[in-house]
């Protein structure tokens, strides 16, 4: 049974280059999937993108992972196997994006297949923290009947390209992800005149 917890949820964007063969892209894959038997995790899932929009970015793959704690979090990110894999990754990726958050959000692993839209915001020029910390319970509150919904301020500033607010929501099945109601719920709230841009992808998981 799912309990909630605070968690830390860990997003990577990727844009794997066109020209990069198909099978060495996959192989890369593997060895990113490969990181969860670290035993930092407590959720990865690394995988090809349903779909991409965006008003400035572009983005073909992601990882997805869920973390105890920062502690962790920096654990991973700074294990030699992790650095080693990273190494591998950057040559066949020409942009990235990455965002980390603090979540009180289920903790549990997620069933394979699940089905997910995250969305980052860009938010306009001049907002102060508390105004920031505002606008994220703001859009917590358009979600709050789904427990499925993870949202928080990215805390990873230097590789998050000025998206300072991200989310995620995962959905029982397709159909439900097709109603488009994350993008629904937050240009009929009073948020949308705050964002200056945002990146939504969807992702169906192995």
């Amino acid at each position: 049974m799912s309990t909630h917890h605070q968690t830390i949820e860990h997003i990577v964007l990727l844009n794997v280059k066109p020209d990069v063969d198909a099978t060495k892209a996959a192989a890369i894959i593997d060895e990113i999937n490969g990181l969860a038997s670290l035993g930092l995790t407590i959720h990865l899932s690394v995988g090809k993108l349903l779909r991409s929009t965006s008003t400035s970015l572009n983005f073909s793959h992601i990882v997805h992972g869920r973390f105890k704690s920062t502690d962790d979090l920096q654990a991973y990110n700074h294990h030699p196997e992790h650095m080693r894999v990273a190494g591998i990754l950057h040559p066949i990726v020409d942009d990235f994006v990455v965002v980390d958050w603090v979540s009180n959000s289920i903790c549990d692993s997620l069933t394979p297949g699940y089905v997910m839209c995250v969305t980052l915001l860009k938010l306009k020029d001049g907002l102060d923290e508390n105004e920031k910390s505002k606008l994220v319970e703001e859009v917590k509150s358009l979600f709050k009947t789904s427990e499925q919904v993870s949202i928080g301020e990215n805390f990873s500033r230097e590789m998050g390209k000025g998206y300072s607010i991200a989310m995620s929501v995962v959905f029982p099945d397709l159909d439900t992800l097709g109603l488009d109601v994350v993008s629904k719920n937050l240009h009929e709230s009073k948020v949308k005149e705050f964002i200056d841009s945002e990146v939504v992808v969807d992702y169906v998981a192995p």
